[in-house]
C-alpha cells in the first residue's frame, strides 16, 4: 500500500515536470532532451524507491512472522542481517533474543531430562494427580507398583487403585501422612506415604510418594535386637555379680552365724532377684505372646470396664454389636495406649476413644491431646524396644501391633490432621469368623475429626 502511494507520488512528479519542461520556452530539441532525462532520472528514482520499501516490507514481515514465532515458543527462527539498513540493530536484537531464548531453553531441557532421570530411577514410588484424580505423571516405581510397568498417565486413579490390596488403597486415597503394612504378592510390605497439595497453574494437584520401609525396618530391627542383646546381658551381669559377691559372704557368715548380717545378705539378695526377674518378666511377655481366644464382646460394658481402670472421654455412640477380641489382650492394648496419651501430656477428658464399624469389622481410635510425634518417632514408633523415653521398654506400642495383628487386624500410628495437636493411634480388628468377607490385612478408615 505504501509502494503504490508513493509510485503514485512519483509519477505524478515526473508528469508535472515533463509538463512544466514542454511549456518551456527552450529549443524543442532542448526540450525533448530535457524531458528524456527527466523521465529516465525519475523513473530510476521510483525503481529505487520501491524497492527499498520492498526490502523493509519484507524484513518487517519476517520480523513479525519473527516475534509471533516466539510467542508459539519456537525460538529457531533468525533473520538475515541486512547490509544496509536502519533496522539493522532491531534484526541484531531480535537474533541475540532468539539465541539466548534457545540456550536457555536448551539448559531448561536438559535440567528437565536430568530431573526425569533422576525421579525414574527413584524407589519411591510417585504420583501426581489433578483435581479430578487423574494421572498426570508417575515414574517407573509407581507404574511397577500399580499397573505392572505399563504407563499411568491419563488414567484415573481410583480404579487402578481397586485391584489393590485394602490396606494400600485406603493409603493413597486419604489425605494422611502413615506408615502401614500392605501384603503384595504374598508377602507383608511396610511403606510410608506422603501427601503433598499445591497449585499448579491455578489448578490444585496432589502429589503422593511412596516409600517401600520394609528393607530399612528389618536392618532397624536387628540392630536394635543386637542392642537389646548387650542391654539384657549388661542387666544379668549387673545382678549376677553382686548376688555371686553375696552369696560368697553369706557363705563366711553360716560359719560365724550372725543373724542381723545374714538378714542384711538375703535381703540383698532377694532385692536383686526381684529386679531381674521384673526385667526379664517385660521382655519375656512380649516374645512369649499367648495366641489369643477372641469372643463376644460387649463394646459398652468393656469401655466402662476400661474407663475405671484408665479414665478418657468417649467420642460418638458406643456400638450396641459384639466385638469379636480376646478381652484381656484388648484392655492391655488399650491400657498401653491410654497411657502412653497419659505419659504424653494429655489429661484424660482431652484423651478420645472412638469405635466404629468398618468394613464389617471394627475401628478403634485413640486421640490425645499431647505434644504429638516428630517425623522420626513416627517412621520408629512401631519397631520393638524403641522409647524415646529415658526409662522406656520400648514395648508398649509394639505388643500393641502384635496383639491387634494377631487378632488378624492392623494398627497404625499417627499424628492428629484435624488442626489440634497431639497423636493419634488406631487399628482395624475383623469380625468374628461367621461374618464373611474380611481380610488379615485390611487398613483401617480415617481417622474423625470430631474433638472433645
Amino acid at each position: 500500500m505504501r509502494q503504490r502511494r508513493v509510485s503514485l507520488f512519483l509519477a505524478a512528479l515526473g508528469l508535472l515536470t515533463l509538463a512544466a519542461f514542454a511549456s518551456s520556452d527552450l529549443e524543442l530539441s532542448y526540450r525533448l532532451a530535457a524531458m528524456a532525462c527527466a523521465a529516465v532520472a525519475y523513473t530510476a528514482l521510483a525503481w529505487w524507491v520501491r524497492r527499498s520499501l520492498r526490502q523493509q516490507e519484507l524484513l518487517m514481515d519476517a520480523l513479525a512472522d519473527g516475534i509471533s514465532s516466539l510467542h508459539s515458543s519456537d525460538y529457531s527462527v533468525s533473520i538475515t542481517e541486512p547490509k544496509d539498513s536502519t533496522l539493522r540493530k532491531l534484526v541484531t536484537s531480535y537474533n541475540a533474543l532468539g539465541g539466548r531464548l534457545r540456550s536457555q531453553r536448551q539448559d531448561l531441557f536438559q535440567r528437565e531430562l536430568l530431573l526425569d532421570t533422576v525421579i525414574q530411577a527413584s524407589p519411591l514410588a510417585l504420583i501426581l494427580t489433578n483435581a479430578t484424580g487423574t494421572i498426570l505423571y508417575a515414574n517407573i516405581t509407581a507404574r511397577q507398583l500399580l499397573n505392572g510397568g505399563r504407563k499411568l498417565e491419563g488414567l484415573a486413579l481410583s480404579p487402578l487403585l481397586a485391584s489393590m490390596p485394602p490396606s494400600l488403597r485406603d493409603a493413597l486415597e486419604d489425605t494422611r501422612d502413615r506408615l502401614f503394612t500392605a501384603t503384595l504378592h504374598g508377602d507383608a510390605e511396610i511403606f510410608h506415604v506422603s501427601h503433598r497439595q499445591f497449585l499448579l497453574n491455578g489448578q490444585p494437584h496432589r502429589l503422593r510418594l511412596l516409600k517401600q520401609l520394609t528393607r530399612e525396618v528389618s536392618a532397624q530391627e536387628v540392630a536394635i535386637w543386637k542392642r537389646v542383646i548387650r542391654v539384657i546381658a549388661h542387666e544379668i551381669n549387673n545382678s549376677v555379680a553382686p548376688i555371686a559377691s553375696l552369696a560368697q559372704s553369706g557363705q563366711r557368715l553360716a560359719l560365724q552365724p550372725e543373724t542381723a548380717q545374714l538378714t542384711r545378705v538375703f535381703s540383698a539378695i532377694e532385692e536383686r532377684m526381684s529386679h531381674l526377674a521384673q526385667f526379664v518378666d517385660g521382655y519375656s511377655r512380649f516374645a512369649k505372646l499367648p495366641k489369643p481366644r477372641p469372643g463376644h464382646v460387649e463394646w459398652r460394658r468393656f469401655l466402662d470396664k476400661l474407663q475405671a481402670v484408665a479414665p478418657f472421654a468417649l467420642d460418638g455412640l458406643v456400638p450396641g454389636e459384639m466385638g469379636w477380641f480376646d478381652e484381656s489382650q484388648l484392655e492391655q492394648v488399650m491400657i498401653n495406649l491410654l497411657k502412653n496419651a497419659a505419659e504424653a501430656g494429655s489429661p484424660p477428658s482431652s484423651t478420645v476413644v472412638a469405635v466404629r464399624a468398618a468394613r464389617g469389622g471394627w475401628t478403634v481410635e485413640v486421640r490425645d491431646r499431647g505434644s504429638g510425634m516428630s517425623a522420626d518417632v513416627l517412621t520408629n514408633a512401631l519397631l520393638p524396644f524403641y522409647s524415646t523415653k529415658p526409662a522406656g521398654s520400648g514395648l508398649g506400642l509394639t505388643l500393641c501391633r502384635e496383639i491387634v495383628e494377631a487378632h488378624g487386624g492392623t494398627l497404625e500410628a499417627g499424628n492428629r490432621t484435624d488442626g489440634e495437636e497431639g497423636a493419634v493411634i488406631r487399628f482395624w480388628l475383623p469380625p468374628s469368623p461367621a461374618t464373611a468377607g474380611y481380610g488379615l490385612r485390611s487398613s483401617i478408615e480415617p481417622a474423625s475429626t470430631q474433638t472433645p
